[in-house]
């Protein structure tokens, strides 16, 4: 139960994410899989693609799929708040002033950045 209350975190975040600065997939997800699921980069990746399948990344799903490294419980779970949190963080970024959004994001990408720089 805990899994699934992370992996809804995981989508309404990167949802939320993705509709305030217009990121959230692999810069929110993979490091989230990773970190909280204990994935490979390599599962990791191809789960969130997984989640984006249709029509996004459908070529590269199937890739990582016959390598056995797609979750696609974890990707449907996912996608499902992905799809909610997206329209929440759209209506907030909308709200803030173009500065706002910008370094939102821009310390978003610092903090991913560092934390995966320096490892676990």
């Amino acid at each position: 139960m805990t899994a699934i209350i992370i992996l809804l975190c995981i989508g309404l975040a990167a949802g939320m994410l993705s509709g305030i600065a217009g990121i959230g997939g692999g810069i929110i997800i993979v490091p989230a899989l990773i970190y909280f699921f204990g994935m490979t980069q390599h599962a990791a990746q191809g789960t969130t693609l997984a989640m984006f399948l249709m029509p996004i990344g459908i070529l590269g799903v199937m890739n990582y799929y016959k390598a056995g490294h797609v979750d696609v419980r974890i990707a449907l779970i996912i996608a499902i708040t992905f799809v909610a949190g997206s329209y929440f963080g759209s209506k907030v970024a909308i709200s803030l002033n173009q500065e706002t959004v910008k370094r939102i994001f821009g310390v978003l990408l610092f903090l991913i950045s560092i934390k995966m720089i320096l490892g676990k």
